[in-house]
């Protein structure tokens, strides 16, 4: 028999080494087929609503990161407690390996078009676990070993234990590398017509803060664990369901078709009042429209269900995609191709809409059915299928807690309500008299539009607070809802010390 804690020190090396492998062997077969991945993804699809929207009001875009960490984290305690109980039975540590690999051979194999080998990565790391473990515990004597075998034991496990490690962050670190982006390096974007090109932004509205959203700073959320990577070559889109013509699309094809350029904020459901979850991007794409009326959709299609090369799904009323905005198939944003984890190679943008049911990334298919035959990915887990952008403001400056001096302060920020525009902006100091404040220009109400008020700045703390009016004359609502289940309500308010 072993001691104990060494039992558990062998089965966690073993695990880690199991883990290690795994992610090794996935370089081959896809990033997608690592167990610590298809896990991942299979929590995230099963988790619900409220425990999603912790997870991004904690970790904010590193949740997926901290998904992974808690995995390894729950793994690693798994395998102390099982080896344990296996210090005094070996039999329990392999049961332990086996149980493991059996949770991941069916994650993976129940991913969404999951390759027949998917369980190759974990099958092969979970070998190399019972081979470590078995190794390790005929290294280490039990209860009568010298103190000179307990220092080689430990030696052995830490060298391995290690060694797994660098071998699976090594393993992940290039498979990320392995990715599509000299394919989309070589991609050149077709010209947009002048007529369709966006229009150009005035002057006023650089300088205060960007206007214009940079790619690397625009937010991510999504459901994907790790990046699918599709090259332009390899994708197609297919539109069918409810539709006289089905019709499939090569990406060549795609831009051989007429191009729109447009401004256009984007923003996540998850975004609390004042949050960051939020950008504008000139975004380059073919209309929707076009695309939907030439597969001539059949009476009482009015959902059209995007899905993602992962198998995420967004459903978006038909009506809206019809109604004449500018919603699009984009393949560039602010004048390159997209990012490819922004939907390279292409996307769904549509104005007005939240992402959650419109924003589609690495888009292959859009299908014409209805609301009461498919509740798309987070209607299913008790989201509004109905997800209209609500007015909304933010103070960008000065920053909560600030302390700016005493004199002429400027507050600015920005205020949206997509495809409905923004009419009015007001910011009240304490609980003094609404001031209007001064709107910048904006190309279209499509996008957020910028925000000034002057203010005579006096000794002590105050309370900043906005609301923004939309066009169609609906004022921002001070009651305070949460994100779930169709957007988060309330006024924006920072609090500042004057000198």
């Amino acid at each position: 028999m072993h001691t104990r804690r060494f039992g558990a020190l062998a089965a966690l090396t073993a695990a880690v080494v199991a883990l290690g492998v795994a992610e090794a062997v996935a370089i081959l077969t896809g990033a997608t087929t690592s167990p610590l991945v298809s896990v991942g993804g299979v929590v995230i699809d099963n988790v619900p609503a409220a425990v999603k929207d912790f997870a991004v009001q904690v970790f904010y875009t590193y949740d997926k990161l901290a998904l992974s960490v808690g995995t390894i984290a729950v793994l690693a305690a798994f395998a102390v407690v099982i080896g344990v109980f296996a210090a005094k039975r070996e039999i329990i540590g392999y049961a332990g390996i086996g149980l493991f690999a059996a949770i991941g051979i069916a994650a993976a194999l129940s991913r969404h078009a999951a390759p027949w080998y998917a369980f190759v990565p974990t099958l092969v790391g979970a070998l190399a676990g019972v081979a470590v473990l078995r190794w390790l515990f005929t290294r280490e004597a039990g209860y009568n070993a010298t103190p000179e075998q307990r220092r080689a034991f430990l030696r052995s496990a830490g060298y391995t234990l290690v060694g797994a490690a660098v071998l699976g962050l090594a393993s992940r670190w290039w498979s990320t590398r392995r990715g599509v982006e000299a394919d989309r390096a070589a991609i050149d974007l077709p010209p947009v017509p002048p007529d369709t090109a966006a229009s150009p932004l005035p002057s006023e509205a650089v300088g205060l803060a960007p206007f214009v959203t940079p790619n690397k700073d625009f937010y991510l959320i999504d459901t994907a664990l790790v990046v699918p990577q599709l090259t332009s070559g390899d994708w197609q889109l297919r539109i069918h369901g409810r539709v006289e013509k089905e019709i499939t699309i090569s990406y060549q094809e795609l831009l051989r078709r007429p191009m729109i350029e447009r401004y256009i904020t984007l923003a996540c459901v998850s975004n609390e009042v004042g949050g960051g979850l939020i950008g504008n991007a000139r975004w380059q794409g073919v209309r929707v429209a076009d695309l939907i009326r030439e597969a001539r959709p059949k009476a009482g299609a009015d959902q059209v269900v995007s899905r993602s090369s992962d198998g995420f799904t967004a459903g978006t009323p038909t009506a809206v995609l019809l109604d004449g905005r500018d919603a699009m198939l984009a393949i560039a944003m602010n004048g390159e191709p997209l990012p490819i984890e922004h939907g390279f190679p292409v996307r769904m943008v549509v104005p007005g809409l939240y992402g959650y049911v419109s924003a589609t990334k690495w888009l292959v298919e859009l299908e014409l059915t209805s609301f009461a035959d498919f509740d798309a990915y987070w209607i299913k887990r008790g989201w509004a299928a109905q997800g209209p952008i609500k007015t909304e403001s933010r103070i960008d400056t000065p920053r909560n807690g600030g302390k700016p001096k005493a004199g002429d302060v400027m507050i600015a920020g920005v205020a949206w309500a997509q495809h409905r525009g923004i009419s009015k902006v007001e910011v009240r100091v304490d609980d003094g008299e609404w001031q209007a404040a001064t709107l910048l220009p904006v190309p279209s109400i499509d996008t957020w539009r910028q925000w000034t008020l002057k203010w005579r700045a006096t000794p002590g703390r105050h309370r900043l607070t906005v609301r923004a009016t939309d066009n169609g004359g609906q004022t921002q609502t001070d009651a305070v809802a949460p994100p779930d289940p169709d957007g988060a309500t309330g006024w924006h308010s920072i609090e500042v010390d004057v000198p």
